[in-house]
């Protein structure tokens, strides 16, 4: 298999490990609604980048940093868990903006749509990033990845950068496209539905949250 059709290859598999909507699609989501496109984007970055750290550990073979995190895998859960938990109900109890309603309170969406600036996608990004490290089972399943797509032979650092790469750049389509398609909705639904699927998003990720703190304990 050449190069290029390995990149491909494994942005491909980056792209369909991505699309399943589970917790970091709920937050990407909900960042994007609340915060605009930038938010968004932010959360995708950093999720794909946190896959990419794991995958570039595996594809290494760097086996102790691979032990250490599987070995302190109920503790992650447990952390992954409780910022879910917490991520939810801060946005179950969130009062939506002001800017969302228009001047006689009726929230038809002709407000201004609220926007972060650099220091919030900073955060956003650091806190997707965190929330993706904290699940080292990832490294097990890139490193089972990168045995189906060796070419026949051992993996040199050229091949496991591309495969890392190829990934990363098929997660980063995925997210792209999400938020592309959640900020478009964005301008086209009133405030009050937006609200309404924030708080549908926020009873989602503390479900989510809670069924990792279980797996913890």
């Amino acid at each position: 298999m050449s190069t290029t059709s390995l990149f491909f290859t494994s942005a491909g598999v980056g792209l369909a490990i991505a699309a399943p909507v589970g917790p970091m699609g709920m937050l990407c989501i909900r960042r994007t609604l609340t915060g605009g496109p930038r938010a968004g984007l932010a959360i995708g970055f950093g999720i794909a980048s946190g896959d990419a750290a794991y995958g570039l550990i595996a594809a290494l073979g760097l086996v102790g940093i691979s032990q250490f995190m599987l070995a302190y895998d109920r503790p992650l859960h447990l952390l992954a868990g409780l910022f879910l938990l917490y991520l939810g109900v801060r946005a179950l109890l969130q009062k939506p903006p002001a800017e969302a309603a228009d001047g006689n309170g009726n929230g038809n969406g002709n407000g201004k749509l609220a926007q972060i600036g650099r220091a919030g996608a900073l955060r956003a990004y650091a806190s997707a990033l965190l929330l993706t490290l904290t699940n080292p089972q990832t490294i097990i399943m890139f490193a089972a990845l990168f045995t189906t797509l060796a070419p026949r032979g051992a993996f040199s650092p050229a091949i496991a950068l591309t495969t890392v790469g190829g990934v990363f750049a098929g997660s980063i389509a995925w997210w792209c496209c999400l938020v592309t398609m959640v900020s478009l909705a964005r301008h086209a639904i009133g405030s009050r539905l937006r609200v309404a699927i924030d708080r549908v998003v926020g009873f989602t990720l503390a479900a989510f949250g809670v069924i990792e703190i279980r797996r913890a304990l």
